[in-house]
């Protein structure tokens, strides 16, 4: 421990109230990039289009690579962004989700004010 550290009484409580606000934080700032990554790739809008989709399937239409496609449906699925059916192995984009993130028309959508996805992808 360095001496400011040792000098100093540690609460404990605003401790784990930071360390969650950073972890919560990092998580949000990896979703973001996923989210951009997947406006960027159009992935949002080819789940809009075609319905649900393999990670194959997605990975064609969008002339990706399958394990990157994988991997992002993933993690868009463990935020809720988009739904998994284990039975057929498919990823749906809900029509409310995709008013917000493929839907160009929709009052609520909002990729177009995430503009710095141009400039860091």
């Amino acid at each position: 421990m360095s001496a400011n550290t040792e000098s100093t009484s540690i609460d404990n409580k605003k401790l784990e109230n930071f360390v969650m606000k950073s972890i919560g934080d990092m998580g949000s700032s990896i979703c973001a990039l996923m989210v951009m990554l997947g406006d960027r790739l159009g992935l949002y809008k080819a789940l809009q289009q075609y319905g649900s989709l393999t990670s194959e399937e997605l990975a064609q239409k969008t002339d990706t690579s399958e394990r990157y496609i994988r991997e992002w449906l993933a993690s868009q699925a463990a935020a809720d962004y988009i739904s998994y059916d284990a039975t057929s192995k498919k990823f749906t984009l809900a029509p409310e989700n995709a008013m917000v993130l493929a839907d160009e028309d929709s009052p609520v959508f909002t990729m177009g004010r995430l503009s710095i996805s141009k400039i860091v992808i």
